[in-house]
């Protein structure tokens, strides 16, 4: 089991660190679009881009090759497909409960991979996380870019509840 924590430090970006160390980067292009770039210590970059008339399905590119997508489904859970070494497999991102709120990423079987729970920072209005592993996170391949894209899933989840409330 291991704890990262992801901060942002302005509402456009947010860092992953586990301990003292760096994980990766999420930065968004702009607000209201979902547009980010991933950037994972090894000098790995990757782009986030909505794809479709409505931008309802999201897509992970390592240039032209897309490694990952996800979209919201009609209960409100977001489901992410990966296509790391050539396999496709398929997770699913959801909301857990209200007065203790969190994030769960979960595979197909229910094996939970990861919990975030989200903390509002009143005093700068920046969202700060507190996420834990499973032993069974260790074991993924592309874990950081998984954990990258599970921050921007969150990100994507509370602003589609926002934009409904509102």
């Amino acid at each position: 089991m291991a704890e990262y924590h992801a901060k942002s430090s302005n509402s456009l970006s947010f860092e992953i660190t586990r301990g003292d160390q760096l994980i990766g980067r999420l930065v968004y292009k702009s607000w209201f679009k979902f547009n980010a770039e991933v950037e994972i210590v090894d000098n790995l970059t990757y782009q986030i881009e909505p794809k479709g008339f409505w931008g309802t399905t999201i897509e992970v590119k390592d240039h032209e090759r897309v490694l990952l997508k996800f979209r919201m489904n009609w209960n409100g859970e977001i489901v992410v497909q990966t296509y790391f070494n050539s396999l496709k497999k398929s997770y699913v991102f959801k909301h857990r409960g209200i007065f203790k709120e969190s994030f769960v990423l979960a595979d197909e079987e229910g094996i939970e991979f990861l919990v975030m729970k989200p903390d509002l920072r009143w005093s700068t209005m920046n969202y700060e996380y507190q996420i834990t592993t499973s032993p069974a996170f260790d074991t993924l391949s592309n874990k950081e870019l998984l954990l990258i894209n599970s921050l921007h899933c969150a990100n994507y989840y509370m602003s589609m509840i926002m934009s409904s409330v509102v």
